[in-house]
């Protein structure tokens, strides 16, 4: 059996890969990454400003034209992965092209970041919109092709540390990124059985969309944690060197790689009064549950 090389060449050799959110930042990186590694590559963007307003085929089209000037496949695609109908729309877009999906990274995203008491109904239902839903509408098409297919597949989706952790200002978005946790775990289980794997990455990277974020200073860092550094483990897991990886959630920033884990501790079980437990109880015992 031939070795894959260290860079990533030949991993998904064949294989069909949409990425949504494609035109730009961490999602460029992710299409470049892919077709360098051999897949044929849907590059979905919507092309609108930070905050999802507006909208062009310029972002899509020029990673395309990057791609095939490396002698890849792409085609782009502009479509909404927030509406059902443009979900679907993406969908058959790589069908018709390359007439099969493979591997699905759900990257497209938007911020409309504010203190919660200052955030609006608008923001609120946009930020969801785009990531949350979004995740659902495309998933659903490409999962379902998946089975039909019979030969399983690869969906990453993108969580964050604002969903997982928490993070001042980003309510709208730390939510719709805990929900895609969610998500990831309930998928990794319901395509288990036809090898449809479903995991999720954890990303601190300098781009357009985060430049502006106190934790860089002000400074520009894409030297040091760009989206360069998230790539690769997108080629990993969207590869068969991961069909034995499901339902986890990989934090990366930089040259940092760690899995993120949902943990509970041992607790303290009551044996006396047929389990029930009493306010009061509770805060006598409270040290002990949090050890």
């Amino acid at each position: 059996m031939a070795c894959a090389k260290t860079d990533g060449t030949g991993l998904v050799d064949g294989k069909v890969a949409i990425v949504t959110g494609a035109g730009g930042g961490i999602g460029r990186q992710h299409a470049l990454a892919l077709a360098k590694a051999g897949a044929k590559v849907v590059v979905n963007d919507l092309g609108g400003a930070r905050d999802g307003t507006g909208a062009s085929s310029s972002m899509a089209d020029h990673v395309v034209e990057e791609i095939r000037a490396l002698g890849g496949e792409a085609v782009a695609n502009c479509d909404s992965v927030a509406t059902v109908a443009g979900a679907r729309s993406l969908t058959q877009t790589a069908l018709d092209t390359f007439g099969r999906i493979d591997i699905l990274v759900n990257n497209a995203g938007i911020l409309r970041d504010k203190s919660f008491v200052k955030m609006d109904e608008a923001a609120w239902d946009a930020v969801i919109a785009v990531h949350l839903k979004g995740a659902f509408c495309v998933t659903q098409p490409v999962f379902q092709h998946m089975k039909e297919r019979g030969e399983g597949g690869s969906i990453i989706n993108t969580s964050s540390t604002s969903g997982l952790l928490g993070n001042f200002g980003q309510a709208n978005y730390g939510a719709a990124k805990a929900g895609i946790a969610g998500f990831t775990r309930c998928l990794a289980i319901e395509g288990e059985r036809a090898g449809i794997r479903t995991n999720a990455i954890v990303p601190i990277a300098f781009t357009r969309m985060t430049s502006d974020l106190p934790i860089f200073g002000g400074q520009n860092k894409e030297a040091e944690i760009g989206p360069q550094f998230i790539s690769p483990m997108v080629v990993f897991l969207a590869s068969d060197a991961a069909k034995s990886i499901n339902g986890r959630f990989f934090f990366l920033s930089g040259g940092q790689i760690k899995e993120m884990r949902v943990v509970m501790n041992e607790g303290v079980t009551k044996a006396a009064d047929a389990g029930l437990w009493t306010a009061e109880e509770i805060a006598a015992n409270i040290e002990r549950i949090l050890a």
